[in-house]
């Protein structure tokens, strides 16, 4: 089940991350990005690299929140009382 949700979780994630990914960099340039009032000197590949993995990462929180909310207090409840369970 575990492998399951982390699926429900990363796969969702990955192409919301990818969309955004291609619509921000369709209006910024990488190489004119500043870090902390600083020139970033990274390649483009990083920097597209580093910001999608932040993208992803972000949305995979989003949709593992989404996840959790949507468990019934029963489901909750099973869990806090009885670690045993599977989730």
């Amino acid at each position: 089940m575990y492998g399951r949700r982390l699926t429900w979780i990363a796969w969702p994630a990955f192409l919301v991350a990818g969309v955004l990914e291609a619509m921000v960099f369709a209006v910024l340039d990488p190489e004119t990005l500043t870090l902390l009032g600083r020139q970033v000197d990274w390649s483009r590949y990083t920097v597209y690299s580093v910001t999608f993995l932040i993208f992803w990462c972000m949305f995979m929180l989003c949709s593992a929140m989404t996840l959790q909310l949507a468990d019934s207090s029963a489901q909750v409840n099973a869990r806090l009382h009885r670690p045993d369970l599977p989730e």
